[in-house]
């Protein structure tokens, strides 16, 4: 895998099927093509993630009565639109921008639910969001961090470990047990915290092999969309442990 993002991996170029690799100009993937498209995805997300900002608070500044249905709409429309992209690539360029705007209701009202807690905490993690994707992207396209083989199996693999002890959190909820520490204001849940953000910062670099891999290889066209959609994924998980770990730290 080149990824530990589920959307991306090495596979992904090689199970497009038989006459799916295109040479002829303009129908195969480019780097500033996929720029392009995860700038539109952004502002796709940006946009609906404001207006359930704007919906999920009250006048007062409390969250509205309507709050969950922004967070669990969003969060639930989201992953299934997301399972469709993975197993539909070709329908990227559409699933692609649904899956931005429904995400960004997610982001909005869960953004709206932090900032009420800790004021500020928001453009806090949204600054360290896309400040960490710029150092990264310098430090991979000047060669200081390399995609080698052993960095992809040890990056997936810590990813595929933070999976498991999310599901085990989510399981051990549902019956009213808690995991202890990670998930707490303690040292042990900072460093908790800290560990997942160097893990899916990452992850970008992963990404950014991802589709640099599907230009050189002349993938279709509409790989733009989906390479777009998979360093989407996970700058939305970069961004929410930003918010995990500034909450820990603030409520200390």
């Amino acid at each position: 895998m080149r990824s530990g993002n589920p959307a991306l991996k090495e596979s992904t170029f090689l199970d497009l099927g038989s006459g799916s690799v295109v040479s002829r100009a303009g129908e195969t993937m480019t780097l500033n093509g996929t720029v392009s498209k995860t700038a539109i995805l952004l502002l796709l997300t940006v946009m609906t993630a404001a207006f359930a900002w704007s919906q999920a608070l009250t006048p007062a500044g409390e969250l509205a009565p309507g709050f969950g249905m922004y967070v669990w709409g969003g969060a639930i429309g989201g992953f299934v639109v997301a399972l469709v992209t993975i197993f539909k690539k070709e329908w990227a360029p559409v699933t692609a921008p649904l899956y931005a705007l429904v995400e960004g209701f997610f982001l909005g009202a869960i953004s709206a639910m932090y900032n009420n807690f800790f004021d500020g905490i928001v453009m806090q993690a949204v600054m360290l969001t896309f400040g960490t994707l710029f150092a990264l992207l310098f430090a991979y396209r000047s060669g200081l961090i390399k995609a080698t083989e052993n960095f992809k199996l040890g990056v997936v693999a810590a990813t595929g470990g933070i999976f498991l002890v999310y599901m085990a959190t989510i399981v051990l909820g549902f019956f009213g047990i808690n995991m202890p520490m990670i998930h707490e204001n303690g040292i042990v849940g900072i460093g908790f915290s800290l560990f997942v953000i160097v893990i899916a910062a990452l992850n970008l670099v992963l990404d950014f092999d991802f589709i640099e891999t599907g230009v050189e290889q002349g993938a279709p066209k509409y790989m733009e969309w989906y390479g777009a959609f998979g360093l989407l994924v996970t700058l939305v998980w970069l961004y929410i442990e930003f918010l995990r770990l500034l909450s820990k730290l603030q409520s200390r």
